[in-house]
């Protein structure tokens, strides 16, 4: 069972998700720990549809998340814009308002942004 989801397990380690057990006991793996926010437990989950399909039962994760109060944190890239930044964490471009008013602590300005500033996903 671990190897079929071993993706699963090395995105884990990627993530470093914290308190993490892998146990596998009548052919079903269970996993537990916490990730960082609800955006790396939604990264976990998505995997592990990939892997077992969408209501996988050779599979039972238990997937807390450490802050809640924040949907990710990003780390801004070169070439990134507010606009690119909202489509990759909710598939739109136009919730770049909603990335911006969270960080407004950060930015004076939606369309000048810099690489190496810390950014607030916020949860909508």
């Amino acid at each position: 069972m671990k190897a079929k989801y071993q993706s699963v397990l090395s995105l884990g380690e990627e993530l470093a998700i914290k308190n993490g057990d892998v146990k596998e006991e009548n052919g079903v793996l269970h996993l537990t720990g916490t990730a960082k926010t609800p955006y790396e437990k939604n990264l976990l989950w998505d995997e592990i549809k990939k892997v077992g399909g969408e209501n996988p039962t050779d599979i039972i994760a238990n997937i807390n998340v450490e802050d809640e109060s924040v949907y990710a944190n990003h780390t801004v890239a070169k070439g990134e814009t507010l606009g690119g930044i909202a489509k990759h964490y909710f598939g739109n471009a136009m919730k770049y308002k909603e990335v911006f008013e969270a960080n407004t602590d950060v930015l004076k300005n939606p369309d000048v942004i810099h690489p190496g500033q810390e950014l607030v996903i916020p949860n909508l």
